[in-house]
């Protein structure tokens, strides 16, 4: 019977009874439990992982039945921590545990697409052409058609297509350009590696093997920290979360670890039962706050004035009134605070200015290698010594760039002195100061912009025969944090309530709005612990504080605190940087499959912020004067206004790089050379000087040097990403747009440096290509959509910062529809670009400029600083004052043989990285051996293979210390030629130790310690950044070759950052010109729009899953206070409009009373595809949280050629900041969905044809 009758008959009499009456027996039917057993029955379990730039790296099991997947849950199997640690799992948060979602949803790409009006274009031509890039010319020369597809971006009408058709368009239109313009001008984004090794490795693989251009990620998201190179000469190199279990005092500061950092915060919660105290600093109360003994809510912004006056308490305290032994052996050791430092200028005007170098004094100090790279300090004896382990060590000698305390001349002990006051000699020198900076929103305190100072110094005698005042970094710092030294003088004080002196407790109460007793409380306990533990001090810090402009201040003041404390190298202590998924652990595999370095060298890179801000037109809408950030010391005649005169200045003296390269196709450069009868390189210097040749850079709206073809992969560029959104429709893609600003108005800013054009073109870009598995709002931007297989439908690997394994992704299913994988698509490309390049490419010489590169010989280029050949009005000299000029030798027909075999370069030519080489010629004969190799006759004949996504990954296995053994020994090995210490005992116990595809597939696997990362693995300690600094004495990759709380740069000084402090938000002035001109009834405010990393999403991704957007408010919201939402008369949930002069967004409001008042918060990215209304401001559909936000660029970002201050892909360089940023919020006062108005103003319904 049912089981619904069998319920009618419950009350009748039983049939029978059992265990005393308890039991009865009953006669009904239980098919119904089968509906509940089908569900959770499933065929197979297969490992896979997210791709997806989070940082948890979780590994997770994916059921399949039918061939389908029908749910995922998280694997428990990790190798265990230590008896003393909690375990890694479980691993994984609510966004992971819905990602299936995806896989059969309405949102997902199935077909390959293409824009309507494009395909009616492309159709027709080619029919009408044979050859398809003659077809693809026929179009992009017309700029009526141009217009016709380019205009609709944005604006739906895709139509299915077959790869072979999007294959062939996508080919020819890269071979015309690089026939007509050069490869250079083919671009590809993509981010984060760590998230999918080999999905992001197949279209930088393809780009470098023709020559195009790979842009950076880390600094275009704002997530790369300038100050970390400045410090170090590292990016990014952290604690795993386990190490936070090691710590006795924590601080989270702009880190909100639950909803960031979800997979860890386990580690978090348990350390506090140990007894380890919390304290979170941010703004509003954030999840983080409800883990944590104490909270700090300083006013958003102003991070670095509380950093300030933490190290004003920890240095007075600490080092002055009851020094901490441990510190003062520490800050001797390991920083700079003992490095003299030359005060330059005459008495009255004194500044600080560079370090003290060898070759400024008598023969050199002994010193014949690089002596103007081997800085000077002073012996405990009053001698000047060179002690070992900076720069100039490092390259031209071996075996002495060590941290051993020896004098570098005689090899003798030393114990360098850090305070001069015994001198009994002192000078007033002239501190920067820009705290009393006005800013409509930010509270100042008044005070001289260069404030006298009392520092103890000495006099020394130069190599010429004059003298030199010379004082400690350690004198210099704490004057900076106006600290009473016992020396008099003003603006220093022994009183923490002495709000007129920068750097004080009170003064910073001013600013932030932070209680001094706090700040003096939490500095004391921090250093108080850091004594008593050696080092054992944590601060766990968020993007939030590097968004902003002056984000290496906030971040620089941070890292001092730590540094003056001892906590850097040590276990459980540390600088805990996390924001994405950056560490690709397998880094040094991972770069030749990358890069092609197996087949040739160098590829061309450029870092995104700089030429986003160029292309994208945002320079000409600048409205921040590089004058009002220079220091009063700078002569500002030698100083350019306009940010992007100092970027192409940076480009010219190879500080950074180039995209396009040159304003001439590099490919017709060889050529022209031997027609002149001279080399290359004496080619391209002579053209440069006689200005026949120039960097594309200075001509930036020259449509012989736009950008032409875009491939974007694994992101969501347009959707999350891209600052200046708005920008980027009108001037990059051509399309509808918000942007609200002039161009021109009146007094605006005009750079210098570039060829003026009046008016700004647009539509740039001829060819918009875009990877995904859903239709991001990149994608509606987009003229081909390419669908690619989610992180459950292919094979790849993913590391993370967070914990030392190595994961896969692998394929349960097939990819689903005509989606495939990323390996598969641009395998697919390269194929049809080798058969539509025949007649039109053969092989051919490109010429690649390349600046100066940091852990190489090149970053010694400029000893004292410099600039670029054209603005000093010299001559060209590659490597010196110009990037250097590099020949590759394309052959354009058998790229595809290339893309899918190993290159011979590497037997040539070894791997390595960070400035070691090691010889490579076993692995290569062994990767060939377990992936087979090429039999085909040709250019890649006896090669191993590489055909598939796996055998991509054993390459990367195979190459990688990190994951053979063999290889990590050979790294330590390398690296102690240049120390002169071993360091192979590190990686000797895993010398044997393979790890395979397989392997990984079977368990996460532990990777090998290594010379590219600066902690270890170990059964002993956690990895733990600037371990092996500390214990191994290996340098810093830094002038000094020690922990930097000095710059000497000359931008430097010019833009007075030599020492931290703070420094005020910028006013970008785009409120003001906006704000009532269009009122709509309702009050208009102004607030500080954040955009922090949201709960419901991670980056964009999942934000419009239906589940996640069940959680949150069903499409795009806005947080505000109480306090401000009254002002404006809006209530939780009203509909609000959010706009300044860059753009605007429509979305909910939220109000709340964890936000603190001033300050508003979208967190990023809410797509613009679900629930966006027209806004009143554009009369078009609201835009993304970039809309209202613009690129600026910060010249001291573009130093290059200067030791740890050189570039580095995703390294050092312009950073993608938004957070200064101020918007007009107002209640909406219709809310219009745009359902009323023509065809072309919103997305249409998908056409089948062409006709539809």
């Amino acid at each position: 019977m049912s089981h619904l009758l069998d319920q009618f008959r419950f009350f009748k009499r039983k049939q029978g009874e059992f265990s005393d009456g308890h039991g009865e027996t009953r006669d009904e039917s239980r098919d119904w439990e089968n509906v509940y057993r089908s569900r959770w029955q499933y065929d197979k379990i297969v490992r896979s992982t997210h791709g997806v730039n989070c940082t948890g790296s979780c590994s997770w099991k994916i059921y399949v039945k039918n061939g389908l997947v029908t749910w995922e849950t998280q694997q428990t199997d990790y190798p265990e921590t230590r008896p003393d640690l909690p375990n890694h799992e479980p691993r994984g948060c609510p966004r992971g545990a819905s990602y299936s979602w995806y896989m059969y949803s309405a949102n997902r790409v199935k077909y390959p697409k293409v824009r309507k009006p494009l395909l009616k274009l492309w159709r027709e031509a080619r029919a009408q052409y044979p050859d398809p890039v003659d077809a693809w010319g026929s179009i992009v020369q017309d700029p009526i058609k141009a217009e016709q597809y380019k205009s609709k971006r944005g604006l739906g009408g895709f139509i299915r297509s077959t790869w072979a058709e999007v294959n062939e368009i996508i080919a020819a239109s890269n071979v015309y350009t690089a026939k007509t313009f050069g490869p250079d001008r083919i671009i590809g984004f993509s981010p984060i590696p760590a998230m999918s090794m080999v999905s992001y490795a197949s279209g930088s693989r393809y780009l470098s093997l023709i020559g195009g251009v790979c842009l950076s990620f880390y600094d275009w998201y704002c997530d790369l920290p300038p100050s970390s190179p400045m410090v170090w000469g590292e990016q990014t190199d952290v604690p795993e979360s386990a190490d936070w279990y090691n710590s006795d005092y924590i601080i989270a500061w702009g880190s909100n670890v639950p909803q960031t950092r979800t997979p860890d915060a386990h580690f978090f919660t348990e350390v506090r039962y140990k007894g380890t105290k919390t304290v979170s600093i941010t703004p509003d109360y954030a999840e983080i706050s409800k883990l944590t003994d104490l909270w700090l809510n300083p006013k958003q912004g102003t991070d670095a004035a509380v950093a300030q006056a933490f190290c004003h308490v920890i240095i007075k305290e600490f080092y002055l009134k009851q020094p901490s032994d441990y510190f003062l052996d520490y800050a001797k050791r390991y920083t700079d605070l003992p490095v003299l430092v030359m005060l330059e200028g005459e008495d009255g005007a004194r500044r600080a200015g560079r370090y003290l170098r060898a070759s400024d004094l008598v023969d050199d100090l002994g010193q014949e290698n690089n002596p103007e790279w081997k800085t000077i300090a002073l012996n405990n004896d009053g001698e000047l010594v060179s002690p070992l382990g900076s720069i100039g060590y490092r390259w031209g000698e071996k075996g002495k760039w060590n941290l051993e305390q020896k004098n570098g001349t005689t090899g003798e002990d030393i114990d360098l002195t850090l305070t001069l006051k015994d001198s009994a000699e002192t000078c007033v020198v002239g501190f920067d100061y820009f705290g009393h900076v006005d800013h409509p929103h930010f509270t100042s305190v008044p005070g001289e912009p260069i404030q006298q100072k009392t520092v103890p110094c000495k006099t020394i005698t130069l190599a010429d025969g004059s003298t030199a005042i010379v004082a400690t970094v350690f004198d210099l710092t704490v004057a900076n944090l106006g600290v009473d030294n016992g020396v008099g003088g003003e603006h220093v004080t022994d009183d923490y309530n002495d709000a007129s002196v920068p750097g004080t407790p009170a003064w910073q109460e001013v600013i932030t709005g932070l209680s001094r007793e706090r700040v003096i409380q939490v500095a004391r306990e921090f250093a108080e612990n850091a004594h008593k533990t050696h080092g054992k001090s944590m601060i766990i810090i968020g993007a939030g504080m590097n968004h902003w402009y002056h984000l290496d201040m906030n971040y620089r003041g941070v890292i001092n605190m730590l540094m003056l404390c001892g906590c850097i190298g040590k276990s459980g202590g540390g600088w805990a940087h996390y924001v994405g998924q950056e560490k690709l652990r397998p880094q040094t595999g991972w770069l030749p499959l990358a890069f092609a370095l197996d087949w040739h060298r160098p590829p061309r890179h450029m870092n995104g912020t700089s030429f986003f801000y160029n292309h994208s037109s945002q320079w000409r809408h600048e409205t921040i004067s590089a004058h009002e950030i220079l220091s009063p010391n700078a002569n500002k005649k030698f100083f350019p206004e306009h940010m992007l005169d100092y970027n192409i200045q940076a480009e010219r003296a190879g500080w950074l790089p180039s995209a396009p390269q040159l304003n001439r196709n590099p490919l017709t450069i060889a050529a022209a050379a031997k027609a002149s009868g001279k080399d290359v390189e004496e080619y391209v210097v002579d053209s440069l000087e006689d200005g026949s040749l120039r960097f594309a850079c200075e001509s930036p709206d020259n449509p012989v040097n736009f950008p032409r073809n875009m491939f974007i992969w694994r992101s969501n560029l347009l959707g999350s990403s891209g600052k200046g959104h708005e920008y980027m429709l009108h001037y990059f893609l051509g399309t509808r747009n918000g942007l609200l600003n002039e161009e021109n108005p009146t007094g605006h800013l005009q750079p210098k440096e570039v060829d003026w054009v009046e008016k700004g073109p647009t539509g740039k870009l001829d060819l918009v290509v875009t990877l995904d598995f859903r239709m991001s709002s990149t994608c509606l931007y987009s003229d081909i959509v390419l669908p690619t297989a989610t992180w459950y439908e292919k094979d790849d690997m993913n590391t993370s910062d967070m914990h030392p394994f190595i994961h896969p992704l692998t394929a349960a299913t097939d990819p689903a529809w005509e989606s495939k994988s990323d390996w598969e698509i641009y395998k697919g490309i390269a194929k049809s670009f080798s058969e539509i390049s025949k007649g039109h490419l053969g092989v051919e010489t490109d010429v690649v400029t390349l600046p100066m590169q940091h852990d190489s010989p090149g970053e010694l280029a400029q000893p004292f600083g410099g600039t670029d050949w054209k603005t000093a009005g010299e001559k060209p000299v590659p490597g010196k004052n110009c990037p250097m000029i590099k020949i590759v030798e394309r052959d354009y027909p058998n790229t595809y043989k290339k893309f899918t075999s190993m290159g011979p370069a590497l037997e040539k030519l070894g791997n390595g990285s960070k400035g070691l080489n090691w010889d490579m010629k076993t692995e290569v004969k062994q990767l060939g051996d377990l992936n087979h190799r090429v039999t085909e006759p040709g250019i890649s004949e006896g090669r191993p293979r590489l055909n598939t996504a796996v055998n991509a990954s054993e390459m990367i296995l195979m190459l990688a210390p990190e994951t053979n053994g063999h290889v990590a020994v050979k790294g330590w090995a390398a690296l102690s030629e240049f120390t002169g210490r071993d360091h192979t005992h590190l990686a000797k116990s895993s010398e044997h130790e393979k790890i395979r595809f397989k392997d990984i597939v079977a368990q996460p696997r532990k990777i090998i310690s290594s010379p590219t990362w600066s902690g270890i693995e170990s059964d002993e300690v956690s990895y733990n950044a600037g371990y092996t600094n500390v214990h191994e004495l290996i340098p810093w990759r830094t002038i000094t070759g020690r922990q930097q709380f000095y710059q000497d740069h000359p931008w430097m000084q010019a833009f007075g950052e030599q020492m931290q402090q703070y420094r005020p938000p910028i006013d970008t002035k785009t409120t003001e010109i906006i704000q009532n001109t269009k009122p709509n009834g309702n009050k208009e405010i102004v607030l500080n729009f954040l955009t922090p990393h949201q709960k419901w999403g991670i980056h964009s991704t999942y934000s419009e899953n239906l589940l996640m957007l069940t959680l949150s408010r069903g499409g795009p919201c806005v947080w505000l206070s109480e306090v401000d939402a009254a002002k404006a008369g809006i209530v939780d949930n009203d509909w609000i409009e959010v706009f300044n002069a860059n753009g605007a967004i429509t979305a909910r409001a939220i109000v709340s009373q964890r936000v603190k008042e001033g300050m508003t918060m979208m967190y990023h990215a809410q797509e613009k595809l679900v629930n966006v209304p027209g806004s009143q401001q554009t009369g078009i559909r609201g835009g993304i949280h970039n809309s209202v936000t613009r690129t600026i660029l910060k010249p001291t970002h573009m130093i290059g050629s200067y030791a740890q201050q050189s570039y580095g892909f995703n390294y050092y360089g312009t950073v993608g900041c938004n957070r200064d940023e101020f918007v007009v919020i107002r209640k909406m006062s219709k809310i219009d969905w745009l359902e009323e108005k023509p065809d072309d103003s919103l997305p249409r319904p998908l056409p089948t044809t062409l006709d539809g």
